[in-house]
């Protein structure tokens, strides 16, 4: 499939949206009321830091909605506000952040059920209203429904945008594309799917994998079972590892990204030799500005002297995941919560270990005066965050702790 030409022939159609629908001032007022807070306002304005009886917060620099997710919501609810009575579809979450979902199901907005980890699109009606997340649909998604010639509101970040942009590159060469992400990530699923030939690389030590084989060979079986859902259709590493670029899931740590993406190029350019590399490799900065300046603002945060992290953000949200990693790399003592709610009651809370499941844990917060440190993923509202520091400075007034 042309993927290109497709996605081309889309945006030329008049059921095809990517911009809104003239609701931007109703629809700003309504997104205030909801999401902002006045008092992360005020905590922005003192420097990043609140002090109330025996709790200090250290705010992140910079956390919370980006550009991209506060684009994605605002278009939902313009959506809803232009089509008052069609039915409304979602292909996935628009953001992952419960209650901005919840919200959007209350709004009578419906989601896309997924069956056995597959989406099942036959309830969705032939002239249907359907949105596309901030972090895209496949190419096979939109062509199925542009042919139920459903109403497409396309709230595609630009920064996953460009990342596929850049697998076209890629695809125009015959390279094969590694992509740096999860592939069961909504993300990376939508990437690879405008790819000819693809391998998704979770870590540093897969990609490290990868390049001894491209050096050294290997049992091909083994490769193929190690990356097992993580290809494309009919993908050899004998044949498939000769030309290569470099993408990513926008979400990735950026660190990890770059290094993977050196270690390629080194790799290559050992394989074939620096008069060559050009022929072998690509890659480009497809690196997402708000994931980045996310991360700079919490390793910067770590640095200062703090008893506790509190990260806020969807537990399904990668960019908050990789905030929680930052932490506890520092050893510090971290909570990756969803919502307010998992505060209390008591001195307890109810959180999300790295790479597991929830845990509930007592006496978290410790006596006499303590340094919280806060920041939260691109999906989550400031009035998320707020509740969740009114939570810490009730614990601490009712002096619980």
């Amino acid at each position: 499939m042309d993927t290109k030409a497709f996605k081309r022939s889309l945006q030329q159609s008049e059921n095809y949206h990517r911009k809104g629908f003239g609701h931007q001032e109703e629809v700003a007022g309504v997104l205030k009321s909801e999401y902002q807070s006045s008092l992360i306002q005020q905590i922005r304005e003192n420097n990043y830091i609140l002090e109330k009886g025996d709790v200090t917060i250290r705010l992140a620099e910079a956390f919370g909605f980006c550009w991209g997710v506060e684009r994605a919501v605002a278009m939902a609810y313009e959506t809803r506000q232009h089509f008052p009575t069609e039915r409304i579809w979602i292909t996935n979450e628009i953001i992952h952040n419960p209650s901005v979902n919840q919200r959007l199901r209350e709004m009578k907005v419906e989601f896309t059920p997924v069956e056995q980890g597959k989406k099942d699109f036959s309830g969705v009606g032939e002239g249907d209203v359907v949105i596309l997340p901030a972090f895209g649909a496949s190419v096979q998604e939109m062509e199925l429904l542009s042919e139920k010639k459903c109403t497409i509101v396309d709230t595609t970040c630009p920064w996953v945008s460009k990342v596929w942009n850049t697998v076209e590159k890629h695809k125009k060469k015959s390279y094969t594309s590694i992509i740096h992400g999860k592939y069961n990530h909504e993300e990376t699923i939508a990437t690879s799917s405008f790819a000819d030939k693809y391998l998704i690389v979770l870590n540093m030590a897969q990609a490290e994998y990868v390049a001894n084989y491209i050096l050294n060979g290997g049992d091909r079986e083994e490769f193929l079972a190690k990356f097992n859902r993580a290809y494309s259709e009919g993908f050899d590493p004998d044949q498939d590892l000769e030309f290569i670029g470099i993408a990513n899931q926008t979400t990735m740590l950026k660190s990890e990204t770059e290094q993977i993406g050196k270690l390629f190029e080194h790799t290559m350019m050992k394989k074939y030799g620096p008069d060559q590399l050009n022929d072998h490799f690509q890659s480009f900065n497809t690196i997402c500005d708000a994931t980045q300046e996310r991360q700079d603002a919490m390793f910067k945060l770590v640095d200062e002297k703090l008893d506790l992290m509190v990260v806020i953000g969807g537990y399904n949200s990668s960019n908050t995941t990789h905030l929680q990693e930052i932490a506890i790399d520092r050893k510090i003592p971290s909570y990756h919560i969803d919502c307010a709610e998992r505060i209390g009651p008591g001195n307890r809370i109810e959180h999300k270990i790295l790479h597991s499941d929830l845990e509930v844990v007592e006496n978290w917060l410790p006596a006499g005066k303590i340094v919280v440190g806060i920041t939260s993923g691109a999906s989550t509202p400031d009035k998320v965050v707020e509740d969740a520091i009114e939570k810490i400075f009730q614990l601490k007034a009712a002096a619980l702790v």
